[in-house]
C-alpha cells in the first residue's frame, strides 16, 4: 500500500513595511491579506518596522488581531541600522519566508538584502503615499533603485504604473493591481442620521473626510471651501477624521473661523465602517494620491463622492457617473463641486448607487488577492 502524498508546505509571504503612528491606507490591504489567502498555497504575516515607543503600535496590534493577521513588530530607531537588518534576516530565516513583499522604500531596500541572503524572490507594491520632507528626493531615489531590482512590482493605480515605467522597471515584471475592499463588510446598514456617531452628535448633514493630516491631503483647502458654503447659508457640518503633523495648523484654522462650531477634527477613528456610515457625503481634497482605499470604502457604503482629479483618481473615477471630480489645489473647484452635491439629493443618490455597483463589480478584495496570487505563481514557477 502506497503512502499518501505529503501536503506541500505553504509558501510564507512576509509583508514588510515601516510605519509611524497608526499607519495609513496600506494597512487596510496588508492586514486583511492573510485571511483572504486561506485555501491557497500561500500564507502571510505582517512585519512592521517602527520607532521605539510609538504609541500607535498598540492600535496596529488591535487592528491586526481583529483582522486575523499575525503582526511581528521590529523597533527600528535609526534611518539605517545593521542590527535591524540582521534581525530581519533572522526572522525571515526562522519563519521560512518564501517571498519578501515590501511596501515602501525602506522595506524594499532591506528586502533586497534579505531576499539575497535567503535566495527568495523580492516583490513590492507601490502605494503612492508620500509625506513630503527634505528627505523625499532621497527616498524616491532609493525606491527607484529598488524597483528596478524587484522580481515583481505591483502598482495600485495607473499613475503609479506609469511612474514605474518612467523608473525603467522591466515591463515583464510590472503589473497593475488596484486596491480592493471587503464589500460585505463595507455595506450600509442604516441611514446616516441613525448611525451611532450621529446619535451622539446630531447634525443636519455631514460632509466627511478621512486621511492623514498632512499637507498633500489638502484639508486646509476643504475647510476654506466649506466655510464659503456655510457663509452662503448651507446647513451642514464638516467632519475630518485622522491624525498627522498638520493637526495643530488645522485646529488653528478652525479656531479662527466664524463657523468653528460646524468644523470638526475627529482624530483617529478605529471603526472606519461606522465612521463612513455617519457621513452623507464624502470629500477627498488631496493634491496627490494613488487610488486610496477611503474612496472605495465610501463608494461601497453608497456615499456620493467628491474627489480631486489627481493621480489614480483621475483614471479610475468617472465624473458624473460614480463620483464628482474637480481640479486639485483649488478652493473654488471644491466649493463648486460640493455645492452641486448639496443642492441635489437625486445626484447624491445616483452617484452613491452607481459607486456601490462599480466597487462590487470591479474592486472586491477577493479579485485583488487572486491577481496577487497570480504574480506569486509566476515567481514560484521560476524557483
Amino acid at each position: 500500500m502506497q503512502d499518501a502524498p505529503k501536503q506541500a508546505r505553504p509558501i510564507v509571504v512576509a509583508h514588510a513595511r515601516i510605519v509611524s503612528g497608526t499607519g495609513g491606507g496600506p494597512e487596510k490591504t496588508i492586514l486583511a491579506t492573510p485571511r483572504h489567502l486561506k485555501g491557497s498555497r500561500y500564507t502571510a504575516f505582517a512585519l512592521y518596522l517602527h520607532a521605539p515607543g510609538d504609541p500607535g503600535v498598540a492600535v496596529l496590534q488591535r487592528r491586526a488581531e481583529a483582522a486575523g493577521c499575525e503582526l511581528v513588530l521590529v523597533p527600528d530607531p535609526y534611518p539605517f541600522d545593521p542590527r535591524t537588518l540582521r534581525r530581519l534576516v533572522a526572522i525571515a530565516r526562522e519563519r521560512k519566508v518564501g517571498i519578501w513583499h515590501g511596501h515602501d522604500y525602506k522595506s524594499n531596500f532591506y528586502g533586497l538584502y534579505v531576499a539575497k541572503q535567503l535566495s527568495i524572490p523580492f516583490v513590492t507594491t507601490m502605494h503612492g503615499w508620500v509625506k513630503p520632507s527634505w528627505k523625499t528626493p532621497l527616498y524616491f531615489a532609493i525606491d527607484r533603485w529598488c524597483l528596478r531590482r524587484a522580481r515583481a512590482v505591483m502598482a495600485v493605480s495607473q499613475d503609479l504604473y506609469e511612474a514605474a515605467q518612467r523608473a525603467r522597471v522591466d515591463p515583464r515584471r510590472l503589473s497593475r493591481i488596484e486596491n480592493g475592499i471587503d464589500t460585505e463588510l463595507f455595506r450600509r446598514r442604516c441611514a446616516p442620521a441613525q448611525s451611532a456617531l450621529r446619535v451622539q452628535r446630531p447634525a443636519p448633514f455631514v460632509i466627511g473626510a478621512v486621511g492623514r493630516l498632512s499637507v498633500e491631503k489638502g484639508f486646509d483647502l476643504l475647510i476654506r471651501a466649506c466655510e464659503a458654503l456655510l457663509e452662503r447659508g448651507h446647513e451642514f457640518e464638516l467632519w475630518i477624521a485622522g491624525e498627522g503633523d498638520q493637526e495643530a495648523n488645522l485646529r488653528a484654522q478652525i479656531a479662527a473661523s466664524p463657523h468653528r462650531e460646524r468644523l470638526r477634527l475627529m482624530g483617529f477613528q478605529e471603526d472606519t465602517r461606522a465612521l463612513f456610515e455617519s457621513f452623507d457625503l464624502f470629500a477627498l481634497s488631496s493634491l496627490r494620491e494613488g487610488l486610496p482605499n477611503v474612496v472605495l470604502e465610501a463608494m461601497a457604503l453608497e456615499l456620493p463622492v467628491l474627489a480631486t482629479r489627481c493621480g489614480g483618481l483621475a483614471q479610475f473615477l468617472r465624473d458624473g457617473e460614480d463620483a464628482r471630480l474637480v481640479e486639485s489645489g483649488r478652493v473654488e473647484e471644491l466649493e463648486k463641486g460640493l455645492e452641486e452635491l448639496l443642492a441635489s439629493a437625486d445626484l447624491r443618490r445616483r452617484l452613491g448607487t452607481q459607486g456601490r455597483e462599480r466597487v462590487v463589480r470591479e474592486c472586491s478584495f477577493a479579485a485583488r488577492i487572486a491577481a496577487e496570487i497570480a504574480v506569486y505563481e509566476q515567481l514560484c514557477g521560476q524557483l
